[in-house]
């Protein structure tokens, strides 16, 4: 599983993991139903947005859930899934995005895919994936030629880029594709009115995206010689934050002007745990939430960095210093570690070893780490387990975490949370 939004459970509350834990099991039982069991392995915290859009759009009307069979992800558990046309055009578009991902994987000749005869599989499993979203995007109405045309054009624009190259020109691709598919929710939910606002959100979700996964990746693509939008294009990290602030502003402007049914928890995702993925890629929080335990809404949709263009200060990534309410700059966050790693020990003596990073793996070696993973329940279960592709830490979707607040989790009589005293929006 991989996406920017992962969302502690215990911040949710009860009623909203219970909620998006429907969603993501069903994005993940309509790969299987509809493509085999192989295809589950291209379930995504991001694509199961698809669905909870299409759902919090409809009128509510029996036949958006089912009681789904014991799973190993869920500890045997029955649980109530998701179903219908949203979860079907979140499976469609997570197929034919997985597609690309793995023939660009093979045209970088990424680890094992150096090889001839692997190389060759892989392009088949992608081509596979490929027709396969098109055929459940075609029978929600969705067609995923706008996709693939996005995706071909991304191979282009990143061989044309170079120093001074707009960054927006490299995201552009990401940005129509995912716009594309946020709109059509739109037309699946009835709501025909709310395809334009949509193609704006996830027009700027793509960009954040694509962003996000830049910032990440940084570092590990310079050790390795691999292309970066950041890199290539001579971008700054405070360029690159400004941007992913303005867009995550812009996503919340969106979907005020779109009307839903149940908004929560859409509104929760796409505004709250988008603001913590933007401080969780640059360094700046640890679990979303400011080291002084408060909540003053710094985390509501700008991240704790306050609004663009508001003069807050840019904090490098891996700084102990933080802002704090106001402005101020309180303690570091106590999370545990060595708040020193970055500069040494400011007590004297040698600072501590820190064992290089481990490398990411190859694609059938990170399907393999993959399956291991869902066999042993540790990406629902663990408290923190190894993405099996980037070997990045992952907290597990069942897992609780440190955090002692949770916005909105109390907050149940409005869509907005508006009357949430936690929060600024």
């Amino acid at each position: 599983m991989f996406g920017i939004v992962r969302p502690c459970s215990h911040r949710l509350g009860e009623g909203l993991k219970t909620q998006w834990m429907a969603h993501l099991c069903g994005l993940c039982l309509a790969l299987r139903g509809d493509h085999g069991q192989f295809a589950r392995v291209v379930t995504n915290y991001d694509g199961l947005l698809i669905s909870v859009l299409t759902e919090a759009q409809a009128e509510r009307a029996t036949g958006w859930r089912r009681t789904a069979g014991p799973c190993p992800l869920r500890g045997m558990r029955t649980a109530s899934v998701a179903q219908g046309e949203g979860a079907r055009l979140a499976a469609a578009v997570s197929l034919v995005l997985a597609s690309a991902k793995v023939r660009d994987h093979v045209a970088d000749g990424d680890g094992l895919l150096a090889r001839r005869p692997v190389a060759l599989a892989a392009r088949r499993v992608a081509t596979s994936w490929g027709k396969a979203g098109a055929r459940t995007g075609s029978a929600v109405g969705f067609d995923t030629a706008v996709l693939v045309d996005a995706v071909d054009r991304q191979v282009g624009i990143e061989a044309l880029a170079g120093p001074g190259t707009p960054l927006l020109t490299v995201t552009e691709p990401t940005e129509t594709a995912t716009a594309a598919a946020f709109a059509h929710t739109a037309v699946l939910a009835g709501r025909p009115g709310n395809a334009a606002p949509l193609a704006e959100a996830g027009r700027l979700f793509g960009r954040l995206a694509h962003l996000l996964d830049a910032v990440e990746d940084r570092e590990a693509d310079a050790a390795s010689g691999a292309w970066n939008p950041l890199t290539a294009t001579g971008t700054p990290l405070t360029e690159a934050r400004r941007l992913a602030d303005d867009a995550v502003h812009g996503i919340r402007l969106a979907l005020r002007e779109a009307e839903f049914t149940d908004s929560r928890l859409a509104h929760v995702l796409l505004v709250h745990e988008l603001g913590r993925s933007v401080d969780r890629a640059f360094g700046t929080s640890g679990c979303g939430h400011a080291g002084d335990g408060t909540h003053d809404g710094t985390h509501g949709s700008h991240g704790s960095l306050g609004s663009p263009g508001s003069g807050a200060l840019i904090v490098p990534p891996g700084s102990s210093v933080r802002p704090g309410p106001e402005g101020a700059f309180g303690p570091p966050p106590q999370h545990g570690g060595n708040p020193y790693t970055g500069g040494g020990n400011p007590f004297g003596g040698e600072p501590s070893f820190q064992p290089p990073a481990p490398g990411k793996r190859g694609f059938w070696a990170g399907c393999a780490a993959a399956v291991g993973l869902c066999c042993t329940c540790k990406m629902c279960c663990a408290d923190e387990y190894e993405g099996p592709w980037s070997r990045k830490k992952r907290e597990g979707c069942l897992s609780d975490c440190d955090c002692d607040c949770s916005c909105c989790e109390a907050c149940q009589c409005c869509e907005c949370c508006e009357c949430c005293s936690c929060c600024d929006c």
